[in-house]
């Protein structure tokens, strides 16, 4: 081989070689904000169908491109080597491809890696957090509380417990199927849960926890995914499919009632596939009453239609004191229909803050704010998550008892403590002053849930699923301001919550 044969093989192994330093540079870009925003949305529990199709295909393409170019060095790289080390050359190209190939990849992983991480941290430090319970010290009048009353749940004539467990917060860990075995024992019948619920582990709990009870209980559950909701365009096949998963969950032939989960619009309650998959679901004896689920401001519209529909024989509200008035006569319809009525959100939140003191006003905020809820004689019950063993005391300490002046005065000073930090009217009058089209009543809830509820990636993940963020906030002019009839500051609390809930 000549020298100038030689000296030109160098050449074009330098000119490739920044051909593909250029190109790794750019897949670990890639990497970084494309496959990194994939798998943190995947994190956020979004489910892959639902995310942008270029956020996978434009790092896979890169990685292809740059593996094929690392491929072609390595075989220039080695052809150019002197004379005397061309019996070890294939060697030597296979092993150069593949340590070029290694170290690309592995830095493509550390970038994507980089974008994950503080969803890492999150699971890792405040994921499974615990919110305190709302007095360290239980008193000794709540031992021995068991349910002392049970309502119509309207056309299904069950009779359920006024107080029952909703199972969001559950966890076998924290001994949740100790919990949920006790609560049966003392008279709760009703349980609701969802397979989005700890991922399907609440499900899973429950189904343990009922065994040789199961005769005795009314159990709903929600038509969604371990992941999250179905797309608005699942089959009919889909919708089934999911309740049956949910069904060996719970070790049961049957649910009493599937809900259609956080609905938020006419659309999505109407949807055809989810009501021929109902009355499939139905003939088969798997589920036999449908409802659904709603804390949205069009919640108005969305019951009067399911109540106009005769479809549905069970509405799970958010419900609370100092709820929008128009709820009041939502209930009143549905009672008029026979339509039994659950509460829910009834706490406004659960990091009861300065209410410790004041012990002698009433028992304690979670009692009186149960009082209210059951003080109306046309909801059939609420349910409320039991995570924490001092739970099933203090709250069942409520049932059957009736609302006092001290449990309204508590109610109120709770109001006034505080004032300013969330939404809990839900009337949705704010949502026409904003420009973007952002639904503030949903980021202010999803900022609550993080701050009050200790559910930090569960708000990040439903905060990360709206098709318009917060982030339209920050430097807005604010025409939403005065928009909150209750004197909200929208856009402090909007962009304070973009800040939160993105780890920005």
């Amino acid at each position: 081989m000549s020298q100038e044969s030689v000296t030109s093989g160098e050449r074009r192994g330098s000119l490739s070689g920044w051909i593909v330093a250029v190109a790794w540079l750019l897949t670990f870009v890639a990497g970084y904000f494309a496959l990194g925003e994939f798998l943190s949305r995947m994190l956020e529990g979004i489910l892959p169908g639902q995310i942008s199709k270029p956020l996978i295909a434009i790092p896979v393409l890169a990685l292809i491109v740059s593996l094929a170019l690392t491929i072609v060095w390595a075989r220039r790289r080695v052809a150019g080597a002197p004379q005397g080390e061309e019996a070890p050359s294939g060697r030597r190209r296979f092993l150069t491809g593949a340590a070029a190939s290694l170290g690309g990849i592995l830095g493509v992983g550390a970038a994507s890696f980089a974008r994950i991480s503080p969803w890492l941290t999150v699971q890792r430090t405040i994921g499974d957090a615990e919110v305190p319970t709302e007095d360290p010290s239980p008193q000794a009048g709540w031992s021995g509380s068991r349910i002392q009353e049970y309502r119509r749940l309207g056309r299904t004539e069950a009779r359920i417990s006024d107080i029952s467990l909703g199972s969001t917060k559950i966890r076998a860990e924290k001994g949740g199927e100790a919990i949920a075995r006790r609560l049966i024992e003392l008279g709760v019948n009703y349980f609701d849960t969802a397979p989005d619920y700890a991922e399907s582990g609440s499900e899973l709990l429950l189904g343990r926890a009922m065994k040789g009870y199961r005769d005795q209980m009314f159990i709903a559950t929600k038509f969604c995914t371990p992941q999250g909701h179905l797309s608005p365009n699942a089959s009919v096949r889909e919708y089934m499919d999911v309740v049956e998963a949910s069904l060996e969950r719970l070790q049961t032939d049957y649910v009493d009632l599937v809900h259609i989960h956080a609905c938020n619009s006419v659309e999505r309650l109407l949807a055809p596939n989810t009501h021929e998959a109902f009355d499939r679901l139905k003939e088969q004896g798997k589920v036999r009453f449908l409802g659904f689920s709603s804390h949205t401001p069009r919640m108005e519209e969305i019951a009067a239609a399911a109540i106009d529909s005769g479809r549905i024989d069970v509405m799970m509200l958010a419900y609370h004191y100092g709820s929008w008035p128009q709820l009041g006569e939502i209930i009143d319809r549905a009672a008029e229909n026979d339509i039994g009525v659950v509460a829910m959100k009834t706490l406004k939140g659960a990091r009861h803050r300065g209410l410790l003191e004041n012990r002698e006003e009433a028992d304690t905020y979670t009692q009186s704010a149960f009082k209210w809820v059951l003080s109306n004689p046309k909801v059939a019950g609420l349910v409320i998550s039991f995570f924490d063993p001092q739970h099933v005391d203090e709250y069942l300490h409520a049932s059957g008892q009736r609302l006092t002046s001290k449990d309204l005065a508590l109610l109120e000073k709770y109001d006034r403590l505080n004032a300013e930090r969330h939404c809990y009217q839900h009337c949705g009058a704010c949502l026409d002053s904003c420009p973007a089209g952002l639904a503030i009543d949903d980021v202010l809830r999803y900022r609550m849930y993080f701050e009050d509820y200790g559910d930090e990636k569960e708000a990040m993940r439903l905060y990360a699923g709206l098709e318009r963020q917060a982030d339209a906030c920050i430097g807005c002019s604010a025409p939403c301001a005065g928009a909150c009839p209750h004197g909200l500051p929208i856009q402090e609390r909007t962009s304070g919550a973009h800040r939160l809930l993105t780890l920005a």
